[in-house]
């Protein structure tokens, strides 16, 4: 089948084989989403239809609560086998993996997390190593990870993302999505938003560095944004349908990303910054707000660099001798003292995609400067920092880095630094290439005095 011109609906993605345009072959191979009000209520018999018998159910003290333990009775009483385990590790790493082994069923045939993010996470990378297929039960909406193929877990301290497995069902019911926190409510709509600057990185990479892409998956997510988006502020109101959406958006985009193999048509620099807020939240002891939410904050800071940028004459010339002037040694040193404990594996990242290698960087330079008034056009694209700040404020969410616990300090590193979590080309690369990253980080920052100002709105201690 040909991948539809035009965005369909999202059952029009699910366990399909698309031939398309770009040369890829695309496949989701989620096969059912249920989401509506007692959506619930269909965990036994999608299990059934699907010819699972014995279920394992994934959840923590909180999300057993929610939906853990209705699902278990539902099993229960359409003469399902299942267990049970409310995980007692907050890590969500190593250690959190031996307690699923430990308390798995032998004839466990069917995985079930019932939770969002970290859970799913963990789950979805369990089930994929020990060759069970796995269901999503979602207690609330706060990211798009739900339909992903990746997992990000915590390894030696290093958020690192690995290869895992799509789940085969996602259940949202709207009466438990609409009693979710409000935080989390607006964490599903700050990652939404991340979806502006993810597909400019995308079309970036694509002018600067020549790295694949394929339109109808980028139209795909685009429309789903504006439309979800069109109703945000009904998110307020815990509106079930609005609710409901903003679940969909969330999976379609995520299915965006099983239909292109890996997460570039959802994730960019964006969730670099999150990701690295995680990373020294955790050696910090401290735990870190939900995903969706750092992801908002972190889209507000991409656009506010861009801005800087959009005002800033390039020097192309200077880039190049910035590039010449590289130091690699210099730049292993500012990695140990902004990653602490994870900076080994950000080291040896670097040594195998050499994304800051001053051959390759004066070649994007050169592509840059050729083409810089298409890339200054996809960069007028974006909306403005204000607009998505005025958006995030009429949810009560946080839209600045103190808001979350990120002070200048961590904030400066986070600009600097926070690209070299993953080998991939963003805008924050290429404000790197051009040698304007670190002038214009300290340009946004003096400018914004609000970031240093802001109270807190979240705690973040454990």
């Amino acid at each position: 089948m040909e991948m539809p011109q035009k965005p369909q609906p999202l059952n029009t993605y699910l366990d399909q084989t698309f031939t398309c345009s770009c040369g890829k072959e695309h496949y989701a191979p989620l096969k059912v989403v249920r989401i509506g009000p007692s959506a619930l209520n269909d965990l036994p018999r999608i299990a059934r239809e699907q010819g699972f018998q014995s279920l394992y159910l994934v959840s923590d003290t909180t999300t057993y609560q929610i939906a853990g333990k209705r699902c278990l009775e539902l099993l229960e009483a359409a003469g399902a086998k299942a267990k049970l385990i409310q995980l007692t590790h907050t890590g969500f790493d190593e250690a959190t993996l031996g307690e699923l082994v430990i308390h798995m069923p032998a004839d466990c045939d069917l995985v079930v997390a019932v939770g969002t993010g970290a859970i799913n996470d963990m789950v979805r990378f369990f089930s994929f190593k020990m060759s069970r297929p796995f269901f999503t039960v979602a207690t609330a909406a706060p990211m798009d990870g739900f339909a992903s193929s990746i997992a990000a877990l915590n390894v030696n301290h290093l958020k690192t993302t690995f290869e895992a497995q799509t789940p085969l069902a996602i259940l949202g019911d709207t009466e438990i999505l609409k009693g979710a926190p409000y935080r989390m409510i607006a964490a599903g709509l700050g990652d939404l938003l991340g979806k502006f600057t993810c597909i400019c990185d995308w079309k970036l990479a694509r002018l600067i560095n020549h790295e694949h892409y394929c339109s109808r998956i980028v139209e795909l997510v685009e429309t789903c944004v504006r439309g979800v988006l069109q109703d945000a502020g009904k998110a307020r109101e815990r509106d079930p349908q609005v609710l409901g959406n903003i679940m969909e958006g969330l999976v379609l985009t995520g299915v965006a990303m099983s239909l292109y193999g890996n997460s570039r048509p959802a994730s960019g620099c964006e969730h670099h910054m999150s990701h690295y807020w995680e990373m020294m939240f955790e050696q910090q002891h401290r735990r870190p707000v939900p995903h969706g939410i750092q992801v908002g904050v972190g889209t507000v800071l991409v656009l506010k660099l861009v801005e800087a940028l959009r005002s800033t004459i390039v020097d192309f010339d200077a880039a190049r001798a910035s590039a010449m002037a590289y130091d690699q040694t210099a730049w292993e040193a500012h990695i140990r003292t902004a990653y602490g404990s994870a900076a080994d594996g950000i080291i040896a990242l670097e040594a195998t995609a050499r994304k800051n290698e001053p051959t390759a960087r004066l070649r994007r330079i050169d592509t840059m400067e050729a083409h810089w008034d298409e890339l200054n056009a996809l960069l007028t694209e974006l909306p403005s920092s204000q607009t998505v700040m005025d958006l995030l404020k009429s949810l009560d969410a946080p839209c600045l880095p103190i808001e979350i616990g990120v002070d200048a300090d961590m904030l400066r590193s986070t600009y600097l630094y926070c690209k070299e979590v993953r080998a991939r080309y963003t805008i924050l690369q290429m404000i790197w290439d051009l040698g304007l990253l670190e002038p214009l980080a300290d340009q946004v920052m003096a400018e914004a005095e609000n970031f240093a100002t802001f109270v807190p709105r979240f705690t973040n201690n454990r």
